[in-house]
């Protein structure tokens, strides 16, 4: 019975009312995106490395001068490292995850192929993938009698061809043979063939150019590292002997050089963090905007009911002297404020599907889903009956005798 008098009520004040709508029309499109947003770089910080990443060490080191017995040093450095109380594992290695630079490949599936299939990223040292901790779900890793020196295979072409066998990703396995199992598969890196011989459950990309659809395809290769071509310890250790070994390993490889200098000594979460720190910058700065557009809607509608309350003190009084309850009066603002929430969410729903197709086009953004939609319009309800409801109340409080007041 409200509904009639209400809409003639917003007739009369169209611009006060499209003003409203127009406000929460805004307010849900960019909510609902911003929020999507949030999720999709909340998800993307919890992606999956598989790694134990809890104990791992990254330590940088990097020799000053030419290093001729570069293999010996590097396998000194690693039977000193291994010799550190509560160290589990040790490698060098040519890239570690999180860190924004990777060795990358095209991937073919045969010798005659002219495009690549894709592209995906290269892991290189000796017990790399054990050091690691990643999990095989097929085959096996390498055995020692299968590993190369990558400075001897990069200088013999004859020598690649005997590099043979690779350990790739599930998720590579899936994406090159999809349905099938990888194991004992071909793959062509230019015009040198390897064979599939283990699966790991994954091991993510150290860099993330190619989006996150890609983040899991990697190979690991049975080649040796040296000091002259790579400076990347990694360590393995409890999570509570992570600072005690980080101190023993820079002793360590500073004795056995004392000329080295140590760049970086870090652990994988620390890599981690700061490889998701702008996704931590932009999901908190969206959600400082989220709360600003909702507090200055809130406030708008706030305002809007305590003008039309100061406006139609004499209406009320009329209304409460012909019988209407405080109830009454709570419900008719509360209602009205429900109708141009409605017409506005339905707008804004319109806009932020508007706006996602917008980022979809630009910045390759997936869909919004249509689960924001509810949700949005059901946020934007409660915080519209929440905000209208001081105003709403002193609107019931206005006694019948108003309407026998002169203006």
């Amino acid at each position: 019975m409200d509904i009639l008098p209400i809409l003639s009520t917003l007739r009369r004040h169209k611009v006060t009312a499209f003003l409203v709508i127009l406000e929460i029309a805004l307010t849900c499109a960019i909510v609902c995106n911003a929020v999507f947003l949030i999720s999709q770089r909340l998800e993307r910080m919890q992606m999956f490395s598989g790694v134990a990443e809890h104990e791992l060490i990254q330590i940088q080191a990097v020799s000053i001068g030419k290093q001729n017995d570069a293999a010996a040093r590097a396998q000194e450095d690693l039977i000193r490292l291994r010799q550190i109380p509560g160290v589990t594992g040790a490698a060098l290695v040519n890239q570690v995850p999180f860190t924004n630079s990777s060795w990358n490949t095209s991937v073919k599936l045969g010798p005659n192929q002219k495009q690549a299939t894709l592209n995906a990223t290269q892991y290189f040292g000796e017990n790399l993938l054990q050091t690691f901790g990643t999990r095989l779900v097929a085959g096996r890793y390498f055995n020692a009698d299968e590993y190369l020196d990558f400075e001897a295979v990069q200088r013999d072409q004859k020598l690649q061809a005997k590099v043979g066998v690779i350990v790739i990703t599930q998720a590579l396995g899936e994406r090159l043979w999809p349905g099938q199992s990888a194991l004992g598969k071909t793959i062509y890196l230019g015009e040198t063939s390897v064979r599939v011989i283990g699966v790991v459950a994954g091991l993510i990309r150290p860099a993330l150019f190619n989006g996150d659809a890609s983040a899991q395809w990697s190979m690991a290769f049975p080649l040796r590292m040296n000091v002259s071509n790579a400076n990347r310890y990694v360590l393995r250790a409890a999570p509570n002997d992570r600072d005690r070994v980080i101190a023993g390993a820079v002793a360590a490889l500073r004795k056995a050089d004392p000329h080295r200098v140590i760049i970086e000594k870090k652990t994988l979460d620390e890599i981690r963090s700061g490889f998701f720190q702008n996704d931590r910058a932009m999901a908190g700065l969206l959600v400082g905007v989220c709360i600003a557009l909702l507090v200055v809607t809130a406030l708008g509608i706030v305002g809007l009911g305590s003008f039309w309350v100061a406006q139609r003190r004499r209406q009320i009084g009329v209304r409460r002297a012909l019988g209407a309850t405080r109830r009454n009066i709570l419900n008719y603002f509360q209602t009205e404020n429900f109708l141009l929430a409605t017409i506005g969410i339905a707008l804004g729903m319109v806009l932020a599907y508007g706006i996602n197709l917008f980022l979809m086009l630009h910045y390759e953004l997936p869909r919004l889903p249509a689960v924001y939609f509810p949700i949005g319009a059901i946020v934007l309800w409660l915080i519209g009956q929440v905000a209208v409801l001081g105003p709403a109340m002193r609107a019931a409080a206005v006694p019948p005798v108003v309407a026998t007041r002169s203006v």
